[in-house]
């Protein structure tokens, strides 16, 4: 059996957005929190590949990661296009009372929209699985058996653990995915070649905060 270990990090906040809609903008983050990245830095695998998507703020938060880790040489990232956020087209720069004013009844109780709906411009949370989905199954090949530490964005984490658990599109949307969280999903192979029959994923965690981290490279 060969097991791919995949640590989802979402990146650290962004704060130049003033409270409205970014989406898949390319805003910077604050990467000043150094605990939260000391804990990370004590909890993640050596020899991992490292995984950003183009968003600079994904950067920034694998930057400080590797700041605290006592390593002299860390292997180039992999950027991957098909893990940037959702794109909210329209809706970008828009505060959350002004889209819903726009969409009176049709505001959704958790997200922007419901799970199969585009905004003008935009693409779906739906989408946003389906491109995942599909980057997460190549990585699995290319990586097959190593620690992928993947720094995305929290609906890309969402879309994985929807990818994982086979979970409804509009029951993933209900994830709390936090700023620097953990997402530890495990993939199983027990017959290369064949991923459709012999394949399954391990949950371990999800939306784990940094502080809960209590010892180095202890299971999370």
């Amino acid at each position: 059996m060969t097991q791919t270990r995949w640590w989802w990090i979402r990146h650290a906040p962004v704060t130049e957005n003033n409270g409205t809609i970014y989406g898949n903008l390319d805003l910077n983050c604050d990467c000043h929190d150094k605990e939260s990245f000391q804990a990370l830095a004590g909890i993640l695998p050596d020899d991992a590949i490292w995984v950003t998507t183009p968003l600079k703020r994904t950067r920034q938060t694998a930057n400080a990661i590797r700041a605290e880790i006592q390593a002299n040489d860390f292997p180039a990232y992999d950027v991957i296009d098909d893990f940037q956020e959702q794109s909210f087209g329209d809706w970008h720069g828009m505060t959350h009372q002004e889209l819903g004013e726009i969409r009176g009844d049709a505001w959704h109780r958790f997200w922007h929209a419901p799970a199969s709906e585009a905004p003008p411009g935009g693409e779906s949370f739906e989408d946003l699985i389906s491109r995942t989905a599909k980057s997460i199954d190549v990585l699995n090949q290319k990586y097959s058996g190593k620690d992928i530490i993947a720094v995305t964005h929290g609906g890309t984490i969402r879309a994985a653990v929807a990818h994982a658990l086979d979970l409804k599109s509009e029951k993933a949307l209900g994830l709390s995915i936090g700023n620097l969280s953990l997402t530890r999903l495990d993939y199983y192979l027990t017959k290369e070649g064949d991923t459709s029959d012999h394949s399954s994923w391990g949950i371990v965690s999800i939306n784990v905060e940094p502080r809960a981290f209590k010892t180095k490279k202890a299971p999370v």
